[in-house]
Order: C-alpha cells, then sequence, then structure tokens
C-alpha cells in the first residue's frame, strides 16, 4: 500500500489519503498533549500501544453491532479506516466523578454517579472545546436532532459493552470521549479511537489514587510511570480479545 498526501495532522494521529478515495491511513504518533495543547510531551511507544488497543476494541465493537470506521490495521502504528465526515462534536459519557466533572460541581472524585452521564463539547481548541447543551449544537446547525440522538443511543450502548469488558480485565473505566464521523452513505460510524488517551482508566487492583491510574491523568498530573500504565492497559486489553477470539473460534 502506497503512502499518499498527508490530510491532516492533529494532536495525536496523521491522516493520509491512500490509493482508494475511501480509505484513509491513520498514523499513530507518540506525541502527547493536555490542557488544550498547552501541555506537551511524549510518551514512548504511545503511538503502537494506542494503535493496538483501539484496533481491538473497534474489531470487539463491530462484532456487537457498533458500526466503525475501522478496517484493519497494517502495521504496529497504522490503522487503515473508511473516509468519513467527522461530525464536529466530542461526546464524553461519564460513569464516576472525575476531572473537569469535579471541577465544575463540587462532586468527589470517584463518586459512582446514578446514571452514566452523556456530555457534548464542541470541538474547537479556538474556544478550548466548551460544553454544550443539546440546544446550543442545534443553535450551531453542525449536527441534526436525528444525529444526535443516533450517537446519544449509541454512545449509551457503547458504554455497557465498554464498562463489561474494562471490568473483565479489572480496569474500571471512569469516564470517556467519542468521536463520530458520517460516511459516504451518511451512515454514523464511530471514529477516532478508543485508548488510554481518551479514556480514564483505573486499576482495580489498586485502592491508592495515584498508583491506580492507568491513562494520559498520568501525563496530565507528572505521575510518571505513563509507558509502562499503557502497555499494562494493552497487555490486559489484548488478553481479553484473545479469550473473546478463542471463543468465537470454538
Amino acid at each position: 500500500m502506497t503512502q499518499k498526501k498527508k490530510l491532516y495532522e492533529g494532536k495525536a494521529k496523521i491522516l493520509y489519503s491512500t490509493e482508494e478515495p475511501e480509505v484513509l491511513l491513520t498514523y499513530y504518533k507518540d506525541d502527547a498533549t493536555a490542557f488544550n495543547a498547552q501541555k506537551r510531551g511524549q510518551i514512548e511507544g504511545k503511538g503502537e500501544v494506542n494503535c493496538a488497543i483501539a484496533a481491538a476494541l473497534f474489531e470487539w465493537l463491530e462484532s456487537l453491532g457498533i458500526p466503525t470506521h475501522y478496517i484493519d490495521r497494517p502495521a504496529a502504528n497504522q490503522m487503515r479506516v473508511k473516509a468519513v465526515k467527522i461530525l464536529p462534536v466530542e461526546v464524553v459519557v461519564r460513569n464516576r466523578a472525575a476531572g473537569s466533572l469535579c471541577r465544575q460541581t463540587g462532586l468527589p472524585e470517584g463518586k459512582v454517579l446514578p446514571f452514566p452521564l452523556v456530555e457534548y463539547y464542541l470541538k474547537n481548541d479556538e474556544l478550548g472545546d466548551p460544553l454544550l447543551t443539546g440546544d446550543r449544537l442545534m443553535l450551531l446547525d453542525i449536527i441534526t436532532q436525528e444525529q444526535l440522538t443516533q450517537i446519544k443511543e449509541m454512545a449509551l450502548k457503547i458504554n455497557e459493552h465498554l464498562q463489561d469488558f474494562f471490568n473483565r480485565c479489572e480496569i474500571t473505566l471512569v469516564d470517556f470521549k467519542l468521536e463520530f464521523g458520517l460516511d459516504a452513505q451518511n451512515q454514523i460510524l464511530l471514529a477516532d479511537e478508543i485508548s488510554p488517551d481518551t479514556c480514564r482508566l483505573w486499576d482495580r487492583r489498586e485502592t491508592d489514587p495515584q498508583a491506580r491510574v492507568m491513562d494520559k491523568d498520568r501525563f496530565r498530573k507528572d505521575l510518571g510511570q505513563v509507558e509502562s500504565a499503557y502497555q499494562q492497559v494493552q497487555q490486559r486489553v489484548l488478553a481479553q480479545i484473545e479469550q473473546w477470539r478463542q471463543s468465537v473460534n470454538k
């Protein structure tokens, strides 16, 4: 497969065209950013780790009826995906209080929420990716009510699947960010990635509030051992995926 024109470079990935118009190549970088890119650094091996985790989870979610942009993984840090028009809305699902939810509400960190909280953030770095209501999204005319309803339903279903999956990995899925896109037929597909970059993941084998962190908060908060935390997530995720594949092939 021949790489072609660079179409887009974001904080964590580079997107290239391929010889197939409806197929793109995503290159996962080791670059790390936090606080809307005000903090920058590198996490050694992050690209390969996140690509492996995202590919495995996309494949698994597809088997459960969640349509994704994933096609295959031609190299350790590369993923072929279906070309989609990304909806400019980040969807965050929260199962426990953490991060901005604690800062904005005063809820204690780790509090189990009575229901999964679905939030919408505008994908706009200049505005700081603000939290928006559904009505504000309609006001901006960047998504239809039908699309908003569909991505919320998909996000909640994905949350159910991922909570069950990570529980089996002995990891608590605190919260996570999703992005969705429209393919050539205007079908909504799960896009971007699912990884320690986009999820808050706590090790259920640890009780210490710092030692349990297995995600990008280790980079944000200078907790150290970022690479080993990401690698531990990868090992547990891939072990569960291997068990799933074996059960399917029986």
